[in-house]
């Protein structure tokens, strides 16, 4: 017989139907039996949620989880830990592995491994091109039948105009998500952090934000013409923003996400040489910052996502020039997006909410992001006033490579049910 859990007294936010209330969530099995009224009656567990939010799990459409071929880095098992202690019931993760997610070989690599050790749902984001090199189109079809639910080569833009054009073609007759990493190379190559007065007084070499607005630019053209969902990754200048409004006001279907970093730190604060705040895209100026919070604000930039890139200390203990790209963030996400958008009133819950959950879902075409009965029981409980600090060292996951370490914060998620089971507590820790 399957288990019951009944979730009692919480403030239940479903933006899937524009629910905001107090109200009890039974939960039979592995789906959601009843909200409200229909939750009446006893049940196996009883879940105390008063003070604490309800809502659709979290879903992160942009996660590097190192495995296959960097698991000193990250592993399946790991970054799925991390995740859902940040809440998270979902994660895709992005095909720059080794090898690549290139073929379906990788993809069904990655949903076996998922299957054995995960703490999470994990979705396959696909290669566009062998090897994520730009020039040949990878396996798209095979790579849609085994399981891939978008495709991109993250950390990679394609340079030729006629192979993306191409690979725009082929996601499209699938109706998938295209996601590119907007950056023209040419104009970027050994840069570390943002154009601008602070590389030339630190003596930097730098990354135009010209560089991304160009990619998107040309882009756009090119998914208007070939029909393709078209999806802008982790967006940091202020001219991006500007293109995506207007095509999605030309009715486009073009999106776009940002990462917390780009909401909350500009590239004033690379004059530490901390490693920790070298990214790509890198923070960029506050004018930039500016923009990408009004892009949220009005909906230009439909989700928030972590862009969860772990290393390695030896790799991050490197000088701030030589160091990798990237941070972690699936365990600081949810009180860094409460920062940088509730605090500020930039969103209210249910909108966080659907950027962070059902937004992701629909755009994917993945089950969750949603408390409609029958649906998959995918939940977590947010404790919104709880106050901590942030603890590179008491992570999840297996790399450090923070610039929060030490951040006091608000909020956070406290328990996180995959499926009708719990995968995550609190006072576990």
């Amino acid at each position: 017989m399957s288990k019951s859990i009944l979730i009692r007294g919480g403030r239940v936010i479903d933006p899937s139907r524009e629910i905001d209330e107090k109200m009890d969530v039974l939960i039979v099995g592995d789906k959601i039996a009843g909200l409200g009224r229909e939750a009446a009656g006893s049940a196996d567990e009883v879940i105390d949620a008063d003070g604490l939010l309800v809502t659709p799990g979290l879903i992160d459409m942009h996660v590097h989880l190192r495995e296959p071929g960097h698991e000193d880095k990250e592993t399946i098992e790991t970054g799925t830990a991390a995740a859902v202690a940040g809440g998270f019931t979902a994660v895709a993760c992005m095909p720059n592995t080794d090898p690549p997610l290139h073929s379906d070989a990788e993809v069904e690599y990655v949903l076996r491994q998922a299957e054995l050790v995960a703490h999470t749902r994990v979705y396959p984001i696909g290669a566009l091109t062998k090897n994520r090199a730009g020039r040949e189109l990878a396996e798209i079809g095979l790579m849609v039948k085994a399981g891939a639910v978008a495709f991109s080569d993250d950390g990679d833009g394609i340079a030729d105009t006629a192979v993306c054009m191409r690979a725009m073609e082929y996601v499209s007759q699938f109706d998938r998500l295209f996601i590119q990493h907007c950056e023209d190379t040419s104009l970027t190559r050994g840069g570390c952090m943002n154009a601008g007065l602070t590389a030339t007084r630190l003596g930097l070499p730098a990354i135009p934000a010209v560089a991304e607005v160009i990619m998107a630019q040309r882009d756009i053209t090119l998914a208007r013409q070939a029909g393709v969902r078209y999806h802008v990754a982790h967006v940091s200048a202020a001219g991006t923003v500007d293109l995506v409004r207007r095509a999605r006001q030309e009715g486009q279907a073009v999106t776009a996400e940002v990462c917390p970093h780009h909401l909350l730190l500009t590239e004033e604060m690379c004059a530490r040489y901390d490693p920790n705040l070298k990214m790509n895209p890198p923070l960029r100026s506050q004018a930039d910052l500016q923009a990408c919070l009004e892009g949220v604000r009005d909906g230009t930039i439909g989700c928030l996502v972590t862009d969860h890139a772990p290393h390695v200390n030896s790799e991050k203990e490197l000088g701030f020039q030589d160091a990798p790209f990237g941070i972690i963030g699936l365990e600081t996400a949810l009180p860094l997006f409460i920062r940088a958008l509730i605090d500020s009133e930039v969103l209210d819950w249910p909108q966080l909410i659907a950027a962070m959950s059902t937004r992701p879902a629909q755009l994917l075409g993945v089950s969750g992001g949603t408390l409609k009965v029958d649906r998959v029981a995918d939940v977590t409980l947010i404790d919104p006033e709880i106050e901590w600090k942030i603890d590179a060292e008491k992570m999840r996951s297996k790399s450090r490579n923070t610039p929060f370490d030490g951040w006091p914060v608000r909020g956070r998620a406290v328990l996180t049910m995959v499926g009708g089971e719990v995968r995550y507590r609190a006072e576990q820790e």
